[in-house]
């Protein structure tokens, strides 16, 4: 049971209503595809951003750039996910208590600055700051984007939709790789100024993402828990609108669910809510997190390094092996999406991160057995990557799903928060280490532990893992508020 003192401040009419049944009957529309890509816009942004640093790190180390060493060039990207950490912390609670829309504007203008403060550093003081304020905004994003995809797709097609969206991270990874490859060709533009051209590249998306985002509305459901009724009867019916009629017709008799607006909670009372009543919950998804984070920061900002120390790899080639990485993770998503829907959450995550785990155990043997060239490594991360990618959308899909309604964008700020926080921010910095050494049977181990834990996330995905497909977001994780007044009514 809660403790006491954590209960609603807002202990006036209770609200009953059939809007998350109206939004969940929708068919598939011009507004569903607006919404994904106006949101989804922040994946294919960070993508761009990780790639970039893995792309450009080899030449960040030449004299007429940055001069930056591999520890540097570790910091640098370490600073970006702290800077991600803090900020999904700060708009995560800040989205349940504003709304949705305006954080996402927010957040994105950080963005836009951050990257362009990239292009215009000097040092790896100036360069470090610039990445952290980029991390912020982009971390900020996660927790505010993904709670209104969530919140406005259709329960039937939420899990396919939210895997989709989060995979295409790696179609921000393929445009930075190509990116790279073009820019850092001295014949074309100067090293010098190439990688500047690459982060404000960057700044011009964001600002061009920022305008259309001025078309996307605010969640219904957010604005039912804070008692604007009329304006989410509204967007509704707007959005219904032009909708195709759906299956059983517009009059369709519809559940209805019964909220008490909570007005705002602390963030210390959603993390007690988080450890007292959905500790089992809180286990499961945090295990997701660092194993995938782990696992993909580990690889990605450090891997230009692997492929010009350990496999003479020219710098300015370093695109066209990173490429088909991010092509590998973008198909992964695209094709297995579905299956979240139709064969099941908890089968679907458990086996995803299972195949990619032992996956990568064979890889790490056969780096140490000095098997792989440039070409069969980079394959061999491919055929890894095609499931962890799914994996990782996976992870971001549970935290959204399996808290209620009040406090949604906050726990899956604190879940990716902690899980970067030990998955993301030591990463870079250890392997960059690892690789700084110049022993490859250190490299191996790493990568080993890596597999290591994405293994033991599919074992707990297979004990604790929740059949949340076809499912409202109400009944997966009821409102908060459903249970306070049970509880007021001694029920509970």
């Amino acid at each position: 049971m809660l403790l006491s003192h954590a209960r609603p401040k807002d202990h006036g009419r209770p609200i009953e209503t059939d809007i998350p049944a109206r939004l969940d009957r929708l068919p598939w529309s011009r507004f569903h595809m607006l919404i994904v890509v106006a949101l989804g816009i922040t994946w294919i942004l960070d993508g761009l951003e990780v790639t970039i640093i893995g792309s450009l790190a080899p030449s960040l180390e030449r004299r007429d750039t940055l001069g930056l060493t591999e520890t540097g060039i570790g910091f640098a990207s370490s600073a970006y996910v702290a800077g991600a950490v803090l900020g999904a912390l700060i708009f995560g609670w800040m989205t349940d208590q504003l709304g949705r829309k305006q954080i996402f504007f927010l957040t994105l203008a950080l963005y836009v600055v951050g990257v362009g403060a990239s292009a215009l550093s000097w040092g790896l003081g100036s360069f470090a700051c610039a990445r952290f304020i980029t991390g912020m905004g982009i971390g900020g994003e996660y927790s505010a984007i993904n709670s209104a995809i969530d919140e406005l797709v259709p329960a039937r097609l939420r899990g396919r939709v939210d895997v989709m969206v989060n995979g295409t991270f790696w179609a921000g990874a393929a445009f930075g790789a190509l990116g790279s490859v073009w820019l850092l060709d001295s014949a074309i533009i100067p090293v010098w100024l190439a990688w500047r051209i690459a982060f404000a590249l960057g700044a011009l998306l964001g600002i061009a993402v920022l305008l259309l985002r001025t078309f996307v509305p605010e969640s219904p459901r957010w604005l039912i828990t804070h008692r604007r009724v009329e304006e989410a009867d509204a967007i509704v019916s707007l959005v219904e609108s032009h909708c195709a009629e759906p299956t059983g017709g517009w009059k369709t008799k519809l559940p209805k669910v019964l909220i008490y607006p909570a007005g705002v909670f602390s963030p210390m009372e959603m993390i007690k809510i988080m450890i007292q009543r959905y500790r089992a919950r809180s286990l499961y998804v945090l295990v997701l997190m660092i194993s995938q984070a782990f696992l993909y920061n580990a690889v990605f900002f450090t891997y230009g390094m692997v492929l010009t120390k350990y496999h003479a790899v020219e710098a300015r080639n370093v695109g066209w092996y990173i490429l088909p990485l991010a092509l590998g993770n973008l198909l992964g998503p695209l094709i297995l999406a579905r299956w979240f829907d139709t064969w099941g959450r908890r089968r679907m995550i458990g086996l995803s991160y299972a195949v990619s785990g032992l996956m990568m155990l064979g890889v790490a043997y056969a780096m140490g057995a000095d098997l792989l060239t440039a070409s069969t490594q980079t394959l061999s991360w491919c055929g890894i990557f095609f499931f962890a990618s799914a994996a990782a959308s996976s992870a971001y899909l549970t935290a959204s799903e399996l808290f209620p309604l009040e406090m949604r964008a906050f726990a899956i700020a604190v879940f990716y928060a902690v899980g970067t926080l030990f998955g993301g921010v030591a990463a870079p910095v250890i392997f960059g280490h690892l690789i700084g050494t110049g022993k490859l049977s250190l490299l191996v181990v790493g990568y080993v532990a890596a597999a290591i834990l994405m293994i033991g996330a599919s074992v707990v995905a297979w004990i604790w893992g929740v059949n949340a497909e076809n499912r409202s977001l109400e009944e997966v994780a009821p409102p908060l508020s459903e249970f306070y007044a049970k509880q007021e009514q001694g029920l509970v």
